[in-house]
């Protein structure tokens, strides 16, 4: 049995991550990966769904162990990636979707170079902002930050292997241009050493 396939997505605010993502999942062939942080759990919450909570001194001894895939610090929280729980999914033939930004697709990449790195984008920077005010649920405060934020995300998009459009009404077409990629991957040679060997040997 292969391995499962690690893929990153990213996506500025606005670009549908969510939803893409749900059309993965709905496949059967895909596992959310879920984070650890060392924030306090909110009433809306559940340990192991929402994300794993752990304390600091647990956090900061995997880092040093090697047991995070990726982390951030933001307001004074530490938020991650587990290794453990990663590789056991991809050990189990699924893949794994991992839904983070840019610094901790970068961190990733360096552990695991055959990582899939996705960037999805709404089919511009004015739909998005459009998007985003359409959705009349943010200050424009927030709106002005959410849109600094992805001119900076994007400056490091060479880094990523993939760019795909989701265009407005058009989120499932997004998804299947993933599992087009996933496909792909799993026909490359790499994925498929000692193919004469295979062939012959009946």
């Amino acid at each position: 049995m292969k391995k499962g396939l690690m893929l990153i997505i990213s996506g500025p605010a606005g670009s549908g991550k969510g939803t893409v993502n749900r059309h993965l999942l709905a496949t059967g062939d895909f596992v959310y990966s879920i984070s650890a942080t060392t924030r306090a759990p909110r009433p809306e919450d559940t340990d192991g769904v929402t994300y794993h909570f752990i304390s600091r001194e647990e956090f900061i001894s995997r880092i040093e162990s090697g047991g995070m895939l990726e982390y951030t610090e933001y307001c004074g929280n530490f938020y991650g990636t587990p290794r453990k729980e990663a590789e056991a999914v991809l050990e189990s033939g699924k893949n794994l979707i991992l839904e983070i930004e840019v610094d901790g697709a970068r961190q990733i990449k360096e552990k695991y170079p055959e990582a899939i790195l996705i960037m999805l984008l709404p089919p511009s920077f004015k739909v998005q902002e459009s998007r985003l005010r359409g959705r009349g649920t943010e200050p424009e405060e927030k709106i002005l930050e959410r849109l600094a934020r992805t001119k900076e995300e994007l400056r490091f998009v060479d880094s990523y292997d993939y760019v795909v459009y989701n265009y407005d009404g058009c989120d499932r077409e997004a998804a299947d241009k993933i599992l087009a990629i996933v496909s792909a991957k799993n026909s490359s040679l790499p994925r498929n050493p000692s193919v004469m060997e295979k062939y012959f040997e009946a």
